[in-house]
């Protein structure tokens, strides 16, 4: 190999290298960026709802309105402020407007990167209990499989969602619209959304939609902050973000999201009697 050769492969390689290591750091940062809002939304709202209302926060009707603020909250800082803020920063820095545009359109998101952009149709209903019936068979095999590999993981920890004191109907109504309603929607928006709808711009193929799988769905379970629970959310973000990729649109994963909350609601809060 001449030294023209040499030179010429050498770049390549190092523009090769360049490509792959902003790939990287465009996940790393979208995805942490994502986990990050979530946390701060959570104090945004919670420690002033709690400073104002004290033990009265724990009632269902204000655990309701606390899941609808926090949850608008971290979908306006994950999918809304980074770009108002690259562009207040654009006009006051003349000098960095090619590059800060670019950022600023990368983070800029629309009703088809988002999965909204259409209506529900019927294929999307019918395949929502198909989808449901895999997750549940799915997440049944890794979590025994993962429970007799490491005999401390504890497949029966429950999830607190926060609804602790149900004793009414009006209650159980309120319990019902946060964890079946509110809470699946804006996760959806957010994780089968924004996050997926990203990754997919940037990776495409066969090898794009496993990238965008595993990313989403591993940052969908960090943010559910329990081993068991994580396990479970992990596979079911998998189907979701399948469902995602078959539909176009984020509907069919919203019925299986709404569907699995749904069910385990009745299980432990009305079967139960919890």
């Amino acid at each position: 190999m001449n030294d023209k050769k040499r030179a010429k492969y050498k770049s390549a390689h190092q523009a090769s290298g360049r490509k792959t290591a902003n790939l990287i750091a465009f996940i790393v940062v979208i995805a942490a960026w994502l986990i990050l809002s979530n946390i701060l939304s959570q104090f945004i709202v919670g420690y002033p709802m709690a400073w104002i209302l004290g033990t009265t926060i724990l009632e269902p009707f204000w655990t309701l309105i606390y899941y609808i603020l926090n949850y608008a909250v971290a979908i306006a800082l994950v999918c809304l402020v980074p770009v108002a803020i690259l562009k207040i920063w654009r006009k006051r820095n003349h000098k960095k407007t090619t590059a800060l545009k670019k950022v600023e359109n990368e983070l800029s998101t629309s009703p088809a990167e988002l999965g909204v952009n259409k209506y529900p149709t019927f294929v999307d209903i019918g395949l929502a209990p198909i989808g449901y019936i895999v997750y549940l068979v799915a997440a049944s095999i890794l979590t025994q499989i993962i429970a007799m590999i490491f005999p401390a993981f504890d497949v029966n920890q429950a999830q607190d969602v926060g609804f602790n004191a149900i004793f009414t109907f009006s209650d159980r109504m309120f319990a019902i619209l946060a964890v079946v309603l509110v809470a699946p929607v804006a996760e959806e928006i957010m994780m089968r959304g924004w996050l997926y709808g990203k990754l997919r711009s940037k990776f495409h193929g066969a090898k794009g939609v496993i990238i965008a799988i595993f990313v989403t769905s591993l940052a969908f379970a960090v943010m559910h902050g329990q081993l068991n629970v994580g396990v479970s959310v992990f596979v079911l973000s998998a189907i979701l973000c399948l469902l995602r990729e078959v539909t176009g649109s984020i509907w069919s994963g919203l019925l299986v999201h709404m569907l699995t909350n749904g069910v385990a609601f009745y299980m432990v809060y009305i079967l139960m009697g919890a």
